[in-house]
């Protein structure tokens, strides 16, 4: 049976102008490193500058890997939950959305699962997807199939690792989230939410 395998990772950390850092960069190449063996078909990226940098970083480990964007993986809001779905202390977070901006928003959402939470055809892939933490938030809650406003609080580090594969006439196997285990201590739970950290 054929398996597309999803590598998603968040982009390096960046800095408050959207560019990757010198520690993004760092956890780049070790993510590279960890993914170096394996038969990485393409590379793709967010079109944002933080992705892109990450992409190019990571690419350099990869085997000639083509390295590509997709607006798919834009950073957006995947779904505006309805007040009855959203947990107190998001509430204020959404304040603004209009529902145009929420459906244009969810539009994207839906292409991302459109583009890349498919089986494969043929032939087996591996990807990596280099994204932003609510693209991979929506992903992870499409594999398991919950509710659309469960893609609250499914947080990812920068640089962490989510796999999740795809089979014809299987649901989405959640492989793992938010993997750490190639960076140090010291590189580890960037862009997390500080009072959720362990």
């Amino acid at each position: 049976m054929t398996t597309r395998h999803l590598y998603l990772a968040r982009h390096g950390a960046a800095d408050a102008f959207g560019d990757l850092t010198d520690l993004g960069r760092r956890q780049m190449g070790l993510l590279g490193r960890r993914l170096a063996d394996l038969p990485i078909d393409a590379v793709w990226h967010s079109p944002l500058p933080r992705a892109a940098a990450s992409a190019d970083e990571l690419g350099r480990h990869l085997r000639d890997a083509p390295v590509a964007e997709a607006a798919e993986l834009i950073d957006h809001v995947p779904y505006v939950p309805r007040p009855a779905e959203t947990p107190p202390s998001w509430a204020g977070f959404f304040d603004g959305y209009d529902e145009a901006e929420a459906a244009s928003g969810h539009r994207l959402a839906e292409a991302l699962i459109g583009r890349f939470a498919q089986p494969p055809g043929t032939a087996g892939t591996h990807e990596v997807l280099l994204t932003h933490a609510y693209q991979i938030a929506w992903l992870v809650r499409h594999a398991l199939d919950a509710p659309p406003a469960r893609w609250l609080g499914l947080n990812s580090a920068n640089a962490a690792l989510t796999v999740i594969d795809y089979r014809a006439g299987l649901p989405p196997t959640l492989v793992m989230f938010n993997d750490m285990s190639h960076l140090p201590a010291g590189l580890r739970w960037t862009g997390f939410p500080d009072g959720m950290r362990p």
